[in-house]
C-alpha cells in the first residue's frame, strides 16, 4: 500500500479545483499528484478525463481497462494495491490512480534529456509508450498522440484553481505591470525597462513594446529595478528557473518556438490558460489563450525569474 488517502494537503493548495472531481476520488488524485514533481493533481486529474472520464470500468477497443486506461501488460508490472485490500485492480479506482502517478514519475525519469517540454513528452510516453519518443526524439507524429497531448494541457488548466489561481506576490506583481501595457502598439525593437519606446526598422515610427521588451520591464519593475533579464526572447529563455507546464503559475514567462531553432517569443503567464504578449507588427499588447490552436501547436519553454 502506497501512503492511504487520509489527513494531507487542502485541495485548493495543491492547485486543484476540487469541485470537478467526484469526492471520493478527490483524496488519491492529491496523493498521486504529490509523487514526484513531475506530476500535479490537476494534471492527474486531467488524464483521467482524458483516459475514461472517471469510468472505474472503462475499457478499451485494444484491451485497457480502469479509470486511467492501463493494458494488461503494463498494468502487471506497475500495478499497487492502493486501498489495502489484498489486490491490485486497475478496476479499483484507488489502485489506478496511484499507480497512475508512479507511472507517470517512472516516464518523465525514462524520457529525461529528450529535447522537448518534459510534461508533454511524459505524456506522449503515457499514449505512444516511451519507446516511442525515445525513437522519434520527441513526442512522435502519430495524430492520436499529438491529440492526447494537447486534450491533457487544455484540461490541466481547467482541472488547475482557477479564479483564485495561487502564485507568488512577485507574480503578482509582474503581472500587474504588464497588464498596465494591454492596448500599447506592437514596435520591433521598441520597449525597455523604461517602458514604450520608438522601435527601428519595420518598428521606426511606432512607440511601444516588442515581446521580450514588454517580459523585460514587467519583471524590472516587479523586481523594484533588482532582476534586469536580457533584452530578446532567445536570452530570455536561458535565465531564472525552468518549471514544467504542469507548474506554471500567474507571472512565469512562456517562451515559443514560432519559426523552428530557439525560442522567437515569449509572453507571461496569467493563469486560467491565459497569457499576454506583444505578437506582431499591427498588434497590440493583449491577452490571448494557449489552447489557441497556433500556439498550442508550437514548443514552449517555461520560465520563473523570481
Amino acid at each position: 500500500m502506497i501512503g492511504g488517502a487520509t489527513d494531507g494537503p487542502a485541495a485548493a493548495e495543491l492547485g486543484l479545483n476540487g469541485q470537478k472531481i467526484p469526492d471520493e476520488y478527490e483524496p488519491w488524485v492529491l496523493q498521486a499528484g504529490e509523487l514526484c514533481d513531475a506530476v500535479s493533481p490537476a494534471l492527474i486529474a486531467a488524464q483521467i478525463d482524458a483516459e475514461s472520464g472517471w469510468d472505474p470500468h472503462a475499457v478499451s477497443p485494444v484491451g485497457a481497462t480502469g479509470m486511467s486506461q492501463f493494458m494488461p501488460g503494463t498494468w502487471a508490472t506497475w500495478g499497487v494495491d492502493a486501498d489495502g485490500d489484498g489486490e491490485a485492480d486497475p478496476r479499483t479506482p484507488a489502485d489506478a490512480i496511484m499507480t497512475q502517478g508512479r507511472y507517470d514519475c517512472w516516464l518523465a525519469e525514462k524520457v529525461r534529456g529528450i529535447e522537448g517540454d518534459p510534461t508533454e513528452l511524459m505524456l506522449a510516453g503515457y499514449n505512444a509508450g516511451p519507446g516511442a519518443v525515445q525513437v522519434y526524439g520527441g513526442i512522435p507524429p502519430y495524430p492520436e498522440t499529438q491529440a492526447y497531448v494537447s486534450r491533457i494541457q487544455q484540461l490541466v488548466a481547467e482541472y488547475g484553481i482557477r479564479d483564485s489561481e495561487p502564485g507568488s506576490e512577485f507574480g503578482a506583481r509582474v503581472v500587474r505591470y504588464a497588464k498596465e501595457q494591454l492596448g500599447v502598439p506592437y514596435s520591433w525593437g521598441g520597449g525597455g525597462p523604461g517602458g514604450p519606446s520608438y522601435g527601428f526598422a519595420q518598428g521606426a515610427g511606432i512607440r511601444g513594446f516588442d515581446c521580450s521588451s514588454l517580459v523585460q520591464y514587467a519583471v524590472y519593475h516587479a523586481s523594484d529595478g533588482k532582476v534586469l533579464l536580457p533584452r530578446v526572447s532567445q536570452a530570455q529563455a536561458t535565465v531564472g528557473d525552468a518549471v514544467p507546464r504542469s507548474r506554471l503559475l500567474p507571472g512565469d514567462a512562456i517562451g515559443f518556438v514560432l519559426n523552428g531553432g530557439s525560442v522567437d517569443h515569449i509572453g507571461i503567464y496569467l493563469g486560467s490558460g491565459q497569457f499576454i504578449h506583444a505578437p506582431r507588427t499591427g498588434d497590440v499588447v493583449k491577452v490571448s489563450e494557449l489552447d489557441d490552436p497556433y500556439y498550442a501547436s508550437k514548443p514552449q519553454d517555461y520560465r520563473r525569474y523570481g
